[in-house]
Formats: structure tokens, C-alpha cells, sequence
């Protein structure tokens, strides 16, 4: 009867403690803090996707037209210049030249997308002379910048025949 009043009191202990002796013990969290920076950032995307090309001019008083687009990233406010040199000029081998002007346009106004104004068509010496600001709106660190290209004979002049060419560079840097 011993045995038994001590294996009914050993199975009774174990009863009693298996509760607390087996259970899970509650859920426990870990926590981490991540944290990232983010630099300052204006690159475009790529150079302007085509090249412009303005078509053929059939006679003196043609107006010959044309643009492309580049895209612009940026999480800051930045400006826009041009080179202001020949380069920009469209200039045939023979050293003959045409009447060459630019204009810029944005895909954003700079008040609810990243963006700015439209410059108006300006002779390649003068395009963009003052820099065109482009405007960072929150959240939209994107814009489409349009480079628009005209091409006419000076004056009651007619230009040589052949293939005329430029290259304009435009230039983003930070807003002072």
C-alpha cells in the first residue's frame, strides 16, 4: 500500500507541475531599428533618346522644327543651362550655317510636379543664358525635359547645299 500511496502521489506531483513545467512561455519580440540615408541625387536618365532631326529644307523661306526628350532625376532643386558656343549651331562642312534657336519645356509647372517654366525659342548663343530652374515638388523626383530645335535661313540669305549638324549640351547642376 506504501508503493501505492507513493505512485499515486508521484503521479498527482506530476499532474499538478506538468502545467507549468511544459507550457510555452509567452511570445517575446526583437526588435531592430533599420535605418537608410538618402544623398543628394540629380542624374539624368539617359542622354535625349533621338536626336533631332529637323527634316530637309526645299526652299528659302522653310521653317524647319523638331524635338526630343531626356529625362531628369532629382530630389533637389536644380538649373538648367546650354551650351552657348558654335557647337550648338547647325554648321555644314563648308563652314555654311543655319539660323539655329532652341526652346525647353518641362513635363512638371514646379508647383504640384517637379518641373519649371517653358523657355520660349532663343538664338544658340543665348538659350538659356540664365539658367531655367527646375523646381523639386515632394515625393516627385522625375521630370521630362523637352528640348525643341528650329532651323530657318537668315535673312534673304539661302544656305549651301548639304548636311547640317550641331550638338547642344545642356547642363544640370544644384540651385546655389
Amino acid at each position: 500500500m506504501k508503493i501505492w500511496v507513493i505512485a499515486t502521489l508521484c503521479v498527482v506531483a506530476v499532474v499538478l507541475f506538468s502545467g507549468s513545467a511544459f507550457a510555452q512561455p509567452a511570445d517575446d519580440d526583437a526588435i531592430c531599428a533599420v535605418s537608410a540615408t538618402v544623398d543628394d541625387i540629380m542624374e539624368w536618365s539617359n542622354d535625349f533618346t533621338s536626336g533631332i532631326s529637323l527634316g530637309t529644307m526645299t526652299a528659302q523661306s522653310d521653317i524647319l522644327t523638331g524635338s526630343d526628350t531626356a529625362t531628369l532625376y532629382t530630389n533637389g532643386n536644380v538649373d538648367i543651362t546650354a551650351d552657348l558656343t558654335t557647337a550648338a549651331e547647325l554648321s555644314e562642312a563648308g563652314a555654311d550655317t543655319l539660323y539655329t534657336e532652341y526652346q525647353l519645356s518641362y513635363d512638371g509647372d514646379g508647383v504640384s510636379a517637379t518641373g519649371g517654366s517653358s523657355v520660349a525659342y532663343a538664338v544658340y548663343s543665348s538659350f538659356l543664358s540664365s539658367a531655367s530652374t527646375v523646381t523639386h515638388y515632394d515625393e516627385d523626383g522625375v521630370v521630362v525635359v523637352t528640348l525643341g530645335a528650329r532651323a530657318t535661313n537668315v535673312g534673304g540669305t539661302l544656305a549651301d547645299a548639304g548636311n547640317y549638324s550641331a550638338t547642344q549640351t545642356l547642363t544640370a547642376s544644384w540651385v546655389p
